[in-house]
This record gives C-alpha cells, sequence and structure tokens, in this order.
C-alpha cells in the first residue's frame, strides 16, 4: 500500500480548501462595498522632461471612500462649495452686481481724470478728491 500524498486523504479523494483563493469571485456589490467602506488611496505622479530639462509634473491624488468615511477623515469640501449647493445663484447674482458697481466706478475715474487733464479753474471748479467723495454714497445693508 502507498502512503497518502500531502494533498489526498488516505482513501484517495481530494483535500477540500477551506481558505478563499483569488479564484473565487467576490460580486462587485461587495468589493465596492468594502472600497467604500474602508477607502482607498491611489497616488501617482507623472512628469515629462526633455533632455533632462522638467517639462511638466503633475502629481496625482486620488481618495475613493464613502461621504461617511469621508467625514470621519475630516474631508468635506463639497459642503462649502457654492457651486455645489443652493448659494450658488446667490453668488452669481451679488458677483454680477460687484462687477456692474466696478465698472461705474471706473467710468467715473476715467472722467474724473479728464476733468483734471483739462486747464480750470482751481478757485470755482471742485478738485477731483472732492467730486469722487460726493459720488460716493455709503451702502446700507
Amino acid at each position: 500500500m502507498s502512503q497518502p500524498s500531502s494533498l489526498q486523504r488516505s482513501d484517495q479523494r481530494p483535500m477540500r480548501r477551506d481558505f478563499p483563493t483569488a479564484t473565487q469571485s467576490s460580486s462587485l456589490a461587495d468589493i465596492l462595498e468594502r472600497v467604500l467602506d474602508k477607502g482607498i488611496v491611489i497616488a501617482g505622479d507623472i512628469s515629462v522632461s526633455v533632455a533632462s530639462t522638467e517639462l511638466l509634473n503633475i502629481r496625482i491624488r486620488l481618495l475613493i471612500a464613502s461621504v461617511d468615511k469621508a467625514r470621519e477623515m475630516g474631508i468635506n469640501w463639497w459642503e462649502g462649495d457654492p457651486y455645489l449647493s443652493h448659494r450658488a445663484e446667490k453668488l452669481e447674482l451679488e458677483n454680477r452686481h460687484l462687477n456692474d458697481r466696478l465698472a461705474a466706478l471706473e467710468a467715473e475715474l476715467r472722467s474724473l481724470k479728464a476733468l483734471d487733464s483739462s486747464p480750470l479753474d482751481p478757485k470755482t471748479e471742485p478738485s477731483a478728491e472732492a467730486l469722487v467723495e460726493s459720488s460716493v454714497e455709503p451702502q446700507t445693508s
């Protein structure tokens, strides 16, 4: 009688392995759940050089995690980003209003500079500083 091999039992049936192998597949949902629960970091550097002169250097840092896991790590930039919230329209309106005010002030400044460059009688004409002070009214909120 021959001696049993390490992979076979004495009755010549193959032994069953109870540990998971790479060939045993988990479902995509299980893998995704595990990645989002634990998080995964992918980091890399890309450098483009010609004749030992660096032309381009890109550092890539990618974190894949669930929102809850990101909050646990202290990452919550999307909560304060106005373009990802309802505040975007308000900021666009405020920006438009400020651009209009800036354009009006620049036009007034150009007209004041034109007045300063023309020959004026200083006794009868107000100075440019006085015109600017009288034209800028304080804003009330």
